[in-house]
């Protein structure tokens, strides 16, 4: 209970920051870690739950989850989870990256980091995200001599090249081993797969 009042207060002082007055390295650190704390406090207000899309407060007849919904206000501006990844951090900053930072708790997603995000330690952090996941099953993998890939490759194809070549291109960036020999020579096809039960120590 104390840790839960604590994200609240968390949550609180972030809606409450001028983030406009922020550098630019601290709003995009602002931004993830708003972002990941808004959906763990989600997860937690309706846990147990077995998957974040059961979680169907967002506005329209057809949509699932929780990520349409307006749940913040930041400089009088009321914002969901989708405005943060879609009209945030993906069109103002154009870093691929980002995908290993933000967090949907799901055993698809990259590991949510142990630690905040801040001006000083985001491109460590985005880095190390982004080798961890590439050289894990969960993002990277071969099967059957054809690449099994996390479904976050296809559905956010653009934000890496727009084309399977612009992806091996960024997994060659942090591949390695075995992955990397693989990589270097592949020229197949791709298979993708999201696991969206909820995640947990076993995801790491």
């Amino acid at each position: 209970m104390q840790e839960r009042a604590q994200l609240k207060s968390y949550i609180d002082a972030l809606q409450s920051a001028s983030i406009s007055n922020f550098n630019r390295a601290e709003q995009r650190a602002y931004w993830i870690n708003l972002y990941n704390a808004l959906t763990v406090e989600i997860i937690l207000s309706r846990f147990p739950v077995e998957s974040i899309r059961e979680i169907n407060i967002s506005p329209g007849f057809f949509t699932r989850g929780p990520w349409g919904a307006k749940l913040l206000t930041i400089e009088g501006e009321k914002l969901s989870l989708d405005d943060i990844e879609h009209r945030i951090l993906r069109p103002i900053w154009k870093d691929n990256r980002v995908h290993y930072a933000v967090n949907c708790a799901s055993l698809g997603c990259p590991n949510l980091q142990p630690v905040a995000y801040t001006g000083e330690n985001t491109e460590a952090l985005l880095e190390k995200g982004a080798r961890e996941f590439i050289n894990h099953p969960r993002g990277v993998a071969i099967m059957n001599d054809k690449l099994k890939v996390s479904s976050i490759y296809v559905w956010f194809q653009e934000d890496f090249g727009g084309s399977t070549e612009g992806l091996i291109e960024h997994w060659n960036k942090y591949a390695t081993g075995s992955l990397m020999e693989t990589l270097k020579n592949y020229r197949g096809g791709l298979d993708h797969v999201y696991d969206w039960r909820l995640n947990g120590a076993e995801s790491k």
